[in-house]
């Protein structure tokens, strides 16, 4: 499988030097076909081992920021939320 390393890189936003994309273009290759190795899971499958139940650890209350040091270190705050750039249209 070819796989276009410069495409992902641009979409990645990642600058990547000419001599490292042969590199990275074989270790993506070999990535992609162990991943094509793995047998398919069929709908059965759980995660859960019902005779090894998950342990949750507790809950620990423990001291934070207080918020006016938060927002000082903000580059921009209004109304005391810290505003991000819009994601989303």
């Amino acid at each position: 499988m070819q796989i276009d390393i410069r495409h992902i890189a641009k979409l990645a936003r990642l600058s990547i030097e000419d001599e490292k994309m042969e590199k990275f273009q074989h270790e993506m290759e070999t990535i992609v076909a162990m991943c094509e190795k793995l047998p398919p899971m069929d709908d059965a499958y759980t995660a859960v081992d019902p005779s090894n139940p998950m342990r949750l650890r507790p809950d620990q209350v423990k001291p934070s920021l207080k918020r006016d040091q938060l927002l000082k270190n903000a580059p921009q705050v209004q109304a005391g939320c810290i505003v991000v750039p819009k994601v989303v249209e």
